[in-house]
């Protein structure tokens, strides 16, 4: 609860940020009429709207769960990114459509200086701005905020091409510059939309995140206890800043109900330490059977029905598998 919170705290900023930031871009169009300026302009209209849409789905997502949500709100985000991605998209497109115009009618250009000033400052709170978010929604595992980040850095990387462009001008007095770099800002901002609604419908289609499983299964592995004796069908689904992980852990099978517990908590435990109190887990205790003794590190085991031959590392290729493992696996 206490990360939803500070999430719409930081996107109630950005979105404060992007309205004032959209004024001065607008004066700089105002004074250059350069085409470069307007494009980047358009592309804070967006980052207005994205930052709106953004901060109502961090509102929703950080509802408590419900009878009609027993997971939460958190997929708020994923279908927020997918529409601040289309968006994006449209401005790109909407860019690269004025470029190919001004190669027909070119604009006169007037106080491209003055313009510069104005970007660069826009550019540097931008970039500033835009890494703090995309570290705090990384930090709370919000797709939200890291997309709103993200359009803050690119916003500010668009604002760099345009004051290289119009510096650019300044020395040489070729106005075509100014088009062709608006051109380029088009297809960029495009690119990066793309990339954006790519990931919200892998949020929304439950794909697996392989990077996540990846730092999961490494932290299990560097602190394993020689009571969890095995490890598969491991699942990992992101819920807006909640991950929700499945999984089997086989232990010994004359365990009470009391002693696989607290192993159990020391598991979770673990991976909280790791990823934050975000985290709601399913997980299966598993009995260990005659084969387990092979790969079992539990020494003395009065119960043992095989000797210990080998450790079997936890990796990608095995603990996804709904199989339990033995050295033949």
């Amino acid at each position: 609860m206490h990360n939803s919170k500070q999430n719409l705290r930081i996107q109630f900023f950005i979105t404060t940020l992007s309205i004032i930031l959209f004024g001065l871009k607008f004066v700089a169009y105002y004074l250059t009429h350069s085409l470069s300026v307007l494009s980047d302009a358009l592309e804070s209209i967006v980052n207005v709207l994205a930052g709106g849409i953004g901060l109502y789905s961090l509102y929703v997502a950080s509802k408590p769960k419900d009878k009609d949500h027993p997971y939460g709100h958190g997929k708020a985000e994923f279908i927020s990114a997918a529409f601040e991605g289309s968006l994006i998209i449209t401005a790109g497109l909407i860019i690269i459509v004025e470029t190919i115009t001004s190669f027909f009618s070119p604009n006169e250009l007037h106080a491209l200086d003055n313009g510069v000033w104005i970007l660069l400052s826009t550019a540097i709170i931008n970039l500033v701005a835009g890494f703090i978010a995309k570290k705090m929604g990384k930090k709370n595992n919000s797709l939200a905020l890291v997309s709103s980040g993200q359009h803050l850095i690119i916003d500010s990387f668009t604002t760099f091409g345009v004051i290289i462009g119009i510096s650019i001008v300044l020395i040489t007095n070729y106005n075509g510059i100014d088009s062709f770099i608006a051109l380029l800002m088009g297809i960029w901002i495009i690119y990066n939309g793309y990339k954006i609604i790519r990931e919200s419908i892998a949020g929304i289609m439950d794909e697996a995140d392989m990077a996540l499983l990846e730092n999961v299964i490494t932290e299990i592995n560097a602190n394993r206890n020689k009571n969890w004796v095995d490890l598969h069908n491991l699942r990992v689904i992101k819920y807006g800043p909640l991950l929700h992980i499945d999984c089997h852990l086989t232990m010994p099978w004359y365990f009470n109900v009391h002693e696989a517990h607290t192993h159990m908590d020391q598991f979770a435990n673990l991976i909280k330490s790791k990823f934050g109190d975000s985290v709601e887990f399913f997980i299966h205790i598993d009995g260990c059977m005659p084969f387990s003794c092979e790969i079992c590190t539990i020494e003395p085991c009065e119960k043992r029905q095989a000797p210990f031959k080998e450790k079997l590392a936890w990796t990608m290729e095995n603990v996804l598998a709904n199989t339990k493992h033995h050295l033949h696996f």
